[in-house]
């Protein structure tokens, strides 16, 4: 019987290479293909991979609204090789996510807002569960009543699905429907 090959399949290879893509988009704030950019820039990857070469080139193709502090610069870097690294030409050679997520994680604590008192934060301690951080921003959204009642529906979706269904037989296992 003859063997067919199978291609356009999705692997966990492709997903690191779509991971790596995005990395690309979070660094640069560009779309993975821009057709508005010239010819030699609308791909992305393509376009990375050559000004990733040159650290001038490099640096102007950060997105402005990222600062660029030292330390900041260090970390985009290291972003930017792990992207690279993502988004190499044969699958054989990219990471698995366990070694992308190790190296993003490494770089975790350094991401923390620079001023946690700032307008953007909302008053929300960042160390706070997601339940408390929905609490505290209702509340200080307290005059805008479809947000309020947004977030009051979020908080209770976890009791809206009944664990068994109405007129769901009790008496039914996974054997019954064999």
């Amino acid at each position: 019987m003859p063997q067919v090959r199978v291609t356009g399949r999705v692997t966990t290879k492709s997903d690191i290479f779509s991971f790596g893509v995005i990395l690309m988009e979070l660094i640069t704030g560009r779309k993975a293909l821009d057709e508005s950019q010239p010819e030699e820039s609308t791909h992305l990857v393509t376009w990375f991979r050559r000004i990733q070469l040159n650290k001038e080139l490099f640096h102007k193709a950060i997105d402005p609204v990222i600062s660029l502090e030292e330390e900041t610069l260090t970390s985009i870097g290291t972003v930017a090789q792990l992207a690279g690294y993502c988004c190499a030409r044969e699958p054989h050679q990219r990471p698995d996510m366990g070694h992308a997520v190790n190296v993003i994680s490494s770089l975790s604590e350094l991401w923390k807002p620079s001023d946690p008192d700032s307008d953007d934060s909302y008053g929300i301690d960042l160390d706070m569960t997601l339940p408390q951080a929905l609490k505290k921003w209702q509340a200080f959204e307290d005059g805008d009543s479809a947000t309020s009642s947004f977030l009051a529906s979020l908080s209770n979706t976890q009791h809206s699905i009944p664990t068994r269904p109405a007129g769901f037989a009790e008496s039914f296992t996974s054997a019954d429907g064999r």
